[in-house]
């Protein structure tokens, strides 16, 4: 089993967004906290279903990207979610 990081926000009034910076175009969303993981785990199975998963990245490497880290420091958090 791999692990990968997805990054979610919410802005004020909408669902929290779920999105794997290993996967482009992979992304989900949630209603309540309780229900990220949960959901962004379907869309990691969605997306296996036509395309491969691609070798998750470590925490370093994915802080370190330029839109995660705008994205984190504006409130974002990251959650490791299993395939």
């Amino acid at each position: 089993m791999k692990n990968y990081f997805a990054l979610v926000d919410k802005d004020p009034d909408s669902a929290f967004g779920i999105r794997f910076p290993d996967i482009p175009g992979c992304f989900s969303a949630a209603d309540g906290a309780e229900d990220i993981v949960p959901n962004a785990v379907k869309a990691l199975q969605l997306w296996a279903e036509d395309m491969p998963l691609p070798e998750p990245s470590g925490r370093e490497a994915i802080a370190a990207l330029p839109d995660v880290r705008t994205a984190l420091a504006e409130g974002s958090y990251l959650v490791l979610v299993p395939d």
